[in-house]
């Protein structure tokens, strides 16, 4: 936790309900250990989107369909997202909590590898992309990500510090997670160096890098 965690409660405390779905499937999610994103962050997204309005967002890494359909109250009625999982177990639960929504027009579920899919979209088709799937792939879609986007739009990647681990040595992160440790950090130099894009990273959550992609 890179923020004092009394801070985080406090700032959790500020947040408003976000209606009987999502606080449904918070709840469904924290008991059955599905990752969804955090309060500080879902707040993050919301102003970023009020400030882009964009017309298609894609998101690697579906789960639930939390963060979809949070996203999808927050833009307008002609803009649509894509949504890319590849655990075939939780697709039927996200497309359920979708359709309950009400979004199946606005939101689609595509279930297939991010990157198999990425490559099938069209260039610079998308203005917003979230990434919140396998960390260890990152380094993987960052080249297909560049490609998709139009001019001025935005990548955010959730994730980044990985609880911490960053930071530390790879002989001290626990030999399972060594790879997910180097990836991670090739990411962040790959996102920093990309020429196509300005990034800052962001010490909220479990960190974010937030990318614009110069016009």
């Amino acid at each position: 936790m890179i923020v004092n965690e009394r801070i985080v409660s406090y700032i959790h405390s500020l947040e408003k309900s976000n209606g009987p779905l999502l606080d449904e499937m918070e709840a469904y999610a924290k008991e059955n250990r599905v990752p969804i994103i955090r309060k500080e962050v879902e707040s993050f997204l919301r102003v970023l989107l009020e400030m882009q309005h964009p017309t298609h967002i894609l998101e690697l890494g579906t789960a639930i369909g939390y963060s979809a359909i949070l996203m999808g109250g927050c833009i307008d009625e002609n803009s649509r997202i894509t949504t890319i999982e590849n655990y075939e177990k939780r697709i039927p639960i996200a497309r359920e909590n979708i359709k309950n929504a009400g979004m199946e027009d606005k939101i689609t579920v595509v279930q297939g590898d991010a990157l198999e899919e990425m490559k099938k979209m069209p260039d610079a088709s998308v203005d917003f992309i979230f990434m919140d799937a396998a960390k260890a792939q990152y380094v993987h879609y960052l080249k297909e990500a560049v490609r998709l986007m139009k001019k001025g739009a935005v990548l955010v990647a959730d994730n980044v510090f990985q609880e911490g681990d960053l930071i530390e040595s790879r002989y001290i992160v626990t030999r399972r997670d060594r790879t997910i440790h180097s990836r991670m950090r090739e990411y962040l130099k790959m996102i920093k160096e990309e020429e196509q894009l300005v990034t800052t990273i962001v010490p909220m959550g479990d960190g974010l890098t937030v990318s614009v992609k110069e016009r």
